[in-house]
């Protein structure tokens, strides 16, 4: 029986192979903060996702719309310039499409970042977050439907999504440049509203550190395609009733843009050693 995801990703990668040969090693996620990171990447080809039949487009101011293949080092990489979210109207299967793409063109590693709000103790806006896990019973599962055979297996394990060794690699670069690094759990809300104070109450008491509104559903697709995950959330806030700001998305992008230069040293230097 045909599988329309399946035949539908297949259809993307194959309009990506008619461009560009380049088999990146690692897969790039950029989130809100992160927007000229590919400012470090030796460019050889980039693809806009308006190109590729059937993909989706990014409607979220900040969030370019275009995949850069090219060398951070000496490391094959293949960065995502703007990510599509669940609440934009997008299909579940849709937003996780890239990556899954990605992991068709080659990539074996996946770092997923983010702006999130920070709920944690002794938190503060700027400060980055080593994703350690993450919740996911907000959003809907990826994986429901048919599985996608050719990608994984019908219950893929999630003990351990977040790859130790990978953890490992960037506290020590943070470590090494002087970078504060928290670390915790990470939660996707559905979004688009900020969450409500009596919602973070919640999620505190869940044992969450931080809350967005992108990352858990592009893990769980990454981790059933056998790919190695790592995180980092840019803590562009507090979350609502953490403190008496009002939150807005304009709050959210000048703070990560402020953080920026460590956020994208942090990543960059982490990737060369993968």
């Amino acid at each position: 029986m045909s599988n329309k995801i399946y035949e539908k990703l297949i259809a993307c990668r194959d309009a990506v192979r008619k461009v560009t040969d380049f088999e990146p090693e690692v897969a790039l996620v950029l989130g809100s903060g992160l927007g000229a990171f590919a400012d470090n990447i030796k460019v050889e080809c980039e693809v806009s996702y308006s190109d590729i039949p059937g993909f989706p487009v990014s409607t979220v101011p900040g969030h370019a719309g275009k995949f850069i293949f090219g060398y951070l080092g000496d490391k094959k990489i293949v960065c995502m310039k703007g990510r599509v979210h669940f609440y934009e109207g997008y299909d579940i299967s849709d937003v996780v499409l890239p990556a899954r793409l990605m992991s068709l063109l080659g990539a074996k590693v996946l770092f997923l970042t983010n702006a999130a709000g920070g709920l944690g103790e002794g938190f503060n806006a700027g400060d980055l977050m080593l994703i350690t896990d993450h919740i996911s019973i907000f959003a809907p599962n990826p994986l429901i439907g048919p599985n996608l055979d050719e990608m994984g297996a019908r219950f893929p394990d999630m003990s351990s999504v977040y790859d130790k060794d990978l953890q490992e690699v960037i506290r020590k670069v943070a470590d090494e440049n002087g970078i504060k690094l928290q670390q915790g759990v990470y939660c996707q809300l559905t979004g688009p509203s900020f969450e409500s104070p009596a919602e973070i109450r919640l999620l505190g008491k869940l044992g969450v550190s931080a809350v967005g509104m992108s990352t858990v559903v592009e893990a769980i697709a990454a981790n059933h395609c056998g790919m190695k995950i790592c995180g980092v959330s840019c803590i562009s806030n507090l979350a609502a009733g953490i403190s008496d700001q009002p939150l807005c998305h304009e709050e959210v992008q000048e703070a990560a843009d402020k953080a920026a230069p460590l956020f994208t040293k942090l990543v960059a230097e982490s990737i060369k050693r993968f």
